[in-house]
């Protein structure tokens, strides 16, 4: 059976606004449980950025993203891509929970010949769009893939397929993103969505420590992007960012951009609080802790 997910701004048919809110965290739940599964396998990893991000991933991947499960190369499928390749982790338990990769493989997360390496690479990974990691150049890739659709689509040969590019505020420290920015605009990508995670930590230190980013929101506007800034781990407001870029979203228009202020750790208050939390280790007595307090966080709270 070929699965078609086309959802964009309405959600599914008839579904309510609290349905809607209730089915994506849902989502991002079990996202965050795949995360701490595979990063037991390791027993340490970037466990904190998946658990941070897995709302903007449940977000895109239960609601947002045209792709079918069975055909990941579907040419008319929207791009996902991520540029912060040590995100991977969170990345392929969205693959997962779309049925894109089978759960059962998320248990070979970082072994020798798996197909999930620790850094996301697109010739290992169905649904891996680009190989991250290098950062800085997710963002100059997106503004190529969405250039071409958009040439393709206006030739006849194509459809109106969109680009959403994942990036991090640590990104921001880097000359290449500024300039794909400007170049987004310059050709009126309209599109093209980044989906910036600002968790404000980086591998050397706190983000405003290594490289002053902020004032982010002011900046991408100076640059012509849409620009919306939200609490990166309140569903209900990712989902109105979506919609509101959908709204707005043409094939020759301004990009947008939402900017997603986020927890490392979120739904662990154990890894929440961590010092060290860029890359984690995490003792084998501490795994089981970590997964109590996500499903004792998590019950009754599906909005967040």
């Amino acid at each position: 059976m070929v699965v078609v997910q086309d959802q964009f701004t309405a959600g599914r048919v008839g579904e309510t606004v609290k349905d809607r809110i209730e089915r994506v965290a849902a989502a991002a739940n079990r996202i965050r449980h795949h995360a701490l599964n595979m990063g037991e396998v390791q027993g340490q990893g970037y466990v904190g950025q998946a658990l941070g991000a897995a709302d903007m991933l449940a977000a895109v991947y239960a609601d947002q993203l045209r792709y079918r499960a069975n055909d990941p190369e579907w040419e008319d499928r929207d791009r996902f891509l991520l540029s912060t390749g040590h995100y991977a982790i969170g990345h392929y338990a969205a693959l997962a929970e779309a049925g894109i990769i089978p759960v059962e493989e998320l248990e070979s997360y970082g072994s020798d010949d798996s197909r999930l390496p620790m850094s996301g690479m697109s010739t290992y990974t169905p649904g891996m769009e680009i190989s991250g990691g290098s950062l800085g150049h997710g963002l100059s890739i997106a503004v190529g893939i969405a250039l071409g659709l958009r040439h393709r689509a206006q030739s006849g040969e194509g459809s109106s397929a969109r680009v959403y590019n994942f990036l991090s505020d640590g990104e921001l420290d880097e000359g290449s993103t500024w300039e794909a920015a400007m170049g987004a605009h310059h050709h009126q990508l309209g599109n093209l969505t980044a989906l910036v995670d600002i968790n404000a930590l980086q591998a050397d230190g706190k983000t405003d420590t290594v490289l002053r980013t902020e004032p982010a929101t002011e900046k991408w506007e100076a640059f012509g992007w849409y620009t919306q800034r939200v609490d990166g781990n309140d569903v209900g407001a990712l989902l109105a960012a979506f919609d509101n870029a959908a709204a707005r979203a043409t094939a020759v228009g301004r990009p947008s951009v939402i900017l997603c202020d986020t927890k490392v750790g979120r739904g662990v208050p154990l890894l929440e609080e961590r010092e060290k939390a860029h890359f984690m280790r995490i003792e084998e007595h501490e795994w089981q802790l970590c997964r109590k307090q996500l499903t004792a966080g998590s019950t009754g709270k599906a909005g967040r």
